[in-house]
């Protein structure tokens, strides 16, 4: 830059706490990703189906990877700060001091996961009352939500967690107060997992009808009583403290937060498509589902007015993109299934050594592999006798039924890498007709869907993305940005700092589509 007559290059950091890492990327004005890091963070299963983390350790790692991102950049061009995290429930004291979600009694474990299925009996309760909210989660309450949770604390915890808590965050809401000691929650977290609406706030009669009418008595103080919408400022920025913690400058905005999917729906849905030849361009944004695609798979559609479609979580306005209508279909373990099928099997020893050998990860060789032995036929008839029925983990949408689980069919007696390979195809096959089933029940509500937005994880992988592509009969976009998601976040935190009018200015950052 020579003689002032530039303005100095502005930055923003976005943070995203998935499920095994927290990672982060320096973003510029442009939206463009300048430097990422990542970290992993510790994960307990003391029994089957309880899933803990620590908000201690998630925090820690979030000063780790932020330091790394902004390493070499001068602090003052850095203009906002925005999170997106997985929606695990954190439970605090009065004092802002973890307690113990386990009945071990530790209490760095504070961090009820997602995919934590503890609390079954709770909703079982919870959706036997047909109280009217449930009409805006698909029907049907998915015990991955928060009142479950909080209602099994209640009644398995009373004395060492329940009668002590002073704050119960979403994890997104935890980290934005983290950084600034507002304890304002996000509208995203508290329509999606918490029933709270929009347009009417929270209904007293649901939390009294299941038993929680603790938080009624004392004004959801809580679980939150001020909610500002996604990417709004909070407070006065960045603390001294989180400024000290994160390697950054006092004051610094920092947004209000969204779910680590939802930041990715918003990184990929407003995607800017001219000039590609995509079938999808002119039509409405409500035509594009985003389908974030990591441990678990989010399906994002989004319409002008409210659509109820059963099985499928919502409808949740403004969750997403302000002014818009948010449903919400999902799977409950897709990367994760995909790991345990292809980990489990007898010849995955000698993947690991062939993939090793030729410096390839599994996946990469796995598919390769598939190229190899289809000879002449499409890729996808090698598993004409083979199917995968994928709900290891229950069903959450279309079904909405938890006790489901997973099944294989068409195995033979031997147990090569052919066999291997196979069996990963079909569970990849099953999950893209998971995908199908969600669409066709958003289609029948109303929805109009004609172009799928892939990103996270999974869609990195390109037998991943075939497979959708065949198996929904529509074509897939892929953003040339593969960080969608942390775009996501680092949008946020632009939208805090003033630099730009409102999300909807923002969320055409990083595309340029390829397939």
């Amino acid at each position: 830059m020579s003689g002032g007559e530039q303005k100095p290059e502005r930055y923003y950091v976005g943070v995203d706490v998935g499920t095994g890492s927290v990672r982060a990327a320096l973003v510029d004005h442009s939206g463009v990703l300048l430097a990422f890091a990542d970290q992993p963070i510790k994960k307990w299963e003391p029994q089957f189906n309880h899933h803990e983390q620590s908000s201690e350790d998630i925090w820690a790692a979030c000063c780790v990877v932020t330091k790394k991102v902004v390493q070499g950049i001068d602090l003052n061009q850095i203009r906002g700060l925005g999170f997106d995290a997985t929606c695990s429930l954190v439970v605090l004291d009065k004092q802002f001091h973890p307690l113990p979600v386990n009945q071990e009694g530790d209490s760095h474990r504070n961090v009820i996961m997602w995919l934590d299925h503890r609390a079954v009996s709770q909703v079982n309760r919870i959706n036997e009352t047909k109280h009217s909210v449930l009409q805006y989660v698909g029907g049907v309450m998915s015990v991955e939500m928060q009142a479950p949770k909080l209602l099994w604390l209640k009644e398995n915890l009373r004395e060492t967690c329940w009668d002590k808590a002073g704050h119960f965050f979403d994890l997104p809401d935890f980290l934005s107060w983290k950084a600034t000691g507002v304890t304002a929650r996000s509208l995203c977290s508290l329509v999606c997992k918490w029933t709270y609406s929009a347009e009417k706030g929270w209904d007293d009669s649901f939390w009294k009808m299941i038993g929680l009418e603790d938080f009624v008595a004392d004004n959801y103080s809580k679980i939150g009583n001020q909610v500002l919408p996604p990417g709004a400022s909070l407070g006065n920025g960045l603390t001294p403290e989180a400024a000290r913690d994160l390697g950054l400058l006092p004051g610094i905005a920092v947004a209000a937060s969204l779910i680590d999917a939802h930041a990715g729906g918003l990184g990929v849905i407003g995607a800017d498509v001219r000039g590609h030849g995509l079938v999808c361009e002119g039509q409405p944004v409500t035509s594009r589902l985003a389908v974030i695609c990591g441990t678990s798979s989010c399906h994002m559609g989004i319409s002008k007015d409210p659509i109820f479609v059963p099985g499928v979580w919502g409808p949740y306005f403004s969750a997403m993109v302000p002014g818009f209508w948010l449903n919400e279909g999902g799977q409950s373990v897709t990367g994760k299934l995909i790991d345990h099928m292809v980990q489990g099997h007898a010849a995955f020893p000698e993947l690991q050594v062939k993939a090793t050998a030729r410096c390839q990860s599994i996946y990469a060789y796995l598919n390769s592999h598939l190229d190899l032995i289809k000879k002449a036929q499409p890729v996808g008839f090698l598993t004409v006798d083979l199917h995968v029925w994928p709900d290891f983990h229950g069903n959450r949408s279309p079904l909405a039924d938890l006790t489901l689980k997973g099944m294989v069919t068409g195995l033979k007696l031997s147990q090569d890498l052919d066999d291997l390979a196979i069996l990963y195809l079909a569970t990849v096959q099953a999950i893209a007709l998971g995908t199908r089933f969600i669409i066709e029940a958003m289609e029948a509500a109303g929805h109009s869907i004609s172009t799928l937005f892939l990103c996270g994880g999974l869609s990195k992988n390109p037998l991943f993305v075939q497979m959708h592509a065949d198996i929904t009969g529509m074509p897939v976009v892929l953003s040339q940005e593969v960080e969608s998601v942390l775009v996501g976040a680092a949008i946020l935190g632009a939208c805090a700092s003033g630099d730009f009018a409102s999300v909807q200015t923002l969320h055409t950052w990083g595309f340029v589509e390829r397939f």
